[in-house]
């Protein structure tokens, strides 16, 4: 991989665990000055201590990327420190499971809120910087971007509008240099679906799938570095995710009950018979 990355700046947001941490640490390797934020203080100053002890120039900024002030003071932050930004890395996610039927609007207010107005804040603020650097900004999504997965509406509906801004985003900076690239990684070894909400808010406390056979987080942060020198626009990590792109515009009705029937089997699948 090319090393385009020294002496640059990446912010990257939902840094304290998962593939926030892992790409941290990557561009970390390659030399670059890294701002790491997340809501979490205690958990993202613990995650990133190892790396600082380690040498690397990073520091961390306490961000709820919900929230427009927060977001603005995160960009501002990594301004003052290193003089502009080369990357935005979106992130911060949250999932739910739930019939929409079943489901408090309150839980999709949340994802929506973290998933798309979180991506949207970050690079309202850190956009003109980016562009003066002809950088990157990427957004971390999911298969559930490019097709409705019964049981995850908000969860769909945040990448959905994510997808959508961010590629006006692109569009509108055609002459200025902007790279915007989406990532839909496959399902993948962090803490999400531990952390997913409920129906009714709480958090689901544990995986209806088998952890031990998703993809690294390492993984993917090497294929977000890597997209980032090929100037990738969308970069789909799965067959299945492919193959869903492809057909939803060709047969969508069949991939309707393909993910019904995948969804349904879930262990304690919110779609299964009351």
């Amino acid at each position: 991989m090319a090393n385009i990355f020294s002496g640059r700046v990446a912010v990257i947001t939902g840094a304290s665990s998962g593939i926030g941490l892992a790409t941290s640490i990557e561009f970390a390797r390659r030399g670059t000055k890294v701002v790491m934020a997340s809501s979490n203080k205690e958990k993202l100053e613990k995650a990133a201590e190892p790396i600082i002890k380690d040498g690397y120039d990073v520091i961390t900024v306490k961000t709820d990327v919900s929230s427009e002030e927060e977001c603005q003071k995160l960009v501002k932050k990594a301004v003052d420190t290193y003089g502009g930004i080369d990357f935005l890395i979106n992130n911060a996610g949250i999932s739910m499971r739930a019939r929409f039927a079943d489901m408090d609007l309150e839980v999709m207010r949340r994802v929506m809120d973290i998933n798309f107005w979180g991506t949207v804040h970050c690079t309202r603020y850190a956009l003109k910087y980016i562009i003066e650097r002809k950088g990157t900004i990427v957004g971390v999504s999911s298969v559930a971007g490019f097709h409705g997965l019964p049981g995850r509406t908000g969860y769909s509906a945040s990448k959905f509008a994510m997808h959508g801004f961010l590629e006006t985003v692109r569009i509108e900076n055609l002459k200025s240099g902007l790279n915007v690239m989406i990532i839909a990684p496959g399902f993948t070894r962090t803490n999400i679906r531990m952390t997913a909400l409920t129906g009714d808010g709480s958090a689901q406390g544990e995986s209806p799938r088998k952890e031990e056979k998703m993809m690294s987080p390492e993984y993917v942060a090497r294929w977000i570095l890597k997209g980032i020198v090929k100037k990738k626009r969308n970069k789909i990590m799965t067959w299945d995710g492919r193959l869903t792109a492809l057909f939803q515009r060709i047969t969508p009705a069949m991939v309707d009950h393909a993910y019904y029937r995948a969804m349904l089997n879930e262990p304690g699948s919110p779609l299964a018979e009351k």
